[in-house]
């Protein structure tokens, strides 16, 4: 039978270093990279993040306390690395917004070019509340949680995220079709 996360993080507050924290990685390592991936739009700085909030939450096991399920409160750590490293780099004066080809260069196989700069122009809440749902499969409720922030807001920021999106796919898809008809 197979422990369920609840069960796992109680043996990992028993027991530091057991096999539970382990299994809550493999478990949460490979949705939480790519909801990472699909945040920043770049696989280098998902897997740093990602590594980041595994450990920030293996420190913080004890701080855990069952309120939202195992997934959502990593999911928030996660986010919150996210949007601090974002605010250092924007800070450190990097290129204010990443050229075409680094987004090109970071989109993953299965991740549309279009998509990914669609995505690029929503904002930073929009963005993490649309992937939430859409993409980690989180609820409308789960990501309230994820995100600190209360459940309307979520639900708002994920309609607007769908529609700027739609939008901005429409948009693309439009160009293309002109683009092959000049051509």
């Amino acid at each position: 039978m197979e422990l369920s996360d609840i069960d796992l993080v109680t043996l990992a507050k028993a027991a530091r270093g057991s096999a539970a924290f382990d299994t809550l990685v493999r478990r949460h390592q490979a949705p939480l990279r790519a909801f990472l991936i699909r945040l920043t739009g770049d696989a280098g700085a998902a897997d740093d993040l990602a590594q980041e909030a595994l450990i920030k939450a293996y420190r913080g096991i004890d701080g855990f306390r069952g309120g939202s399920s195992f997934r959502s409160w990593l999911f928030s750590i996660a986010m919150r690395e996210a949007m601090m490293a974002r605010r250092k780099s924007r800070a450190r004066s990097e290129l204010a917004a990443a050229s075409d080809d680094q987004v090109a260069d970071a989109a993953s196989p299965d991740f549309s070019i279009d998509l990914q700069r669609a995505l690029a122009s929503l904002s930073d809440d929009e963005r993490a509340a649309a992937l939430l749902c859409d993409a980690a499969g989180f609820s409308h409720a789960e990501a309230a949680g994820a995100m600190a922030a209360p459940l309307g807001t979520v639900k708002t920021l994920v309609a607007r995220a769908r529609e700027k999106l739609r939008a901005a796919m429409m948009n693309e898809n439009s160009d293309d079709e002109a683009a092959a008809g000049a051509a």
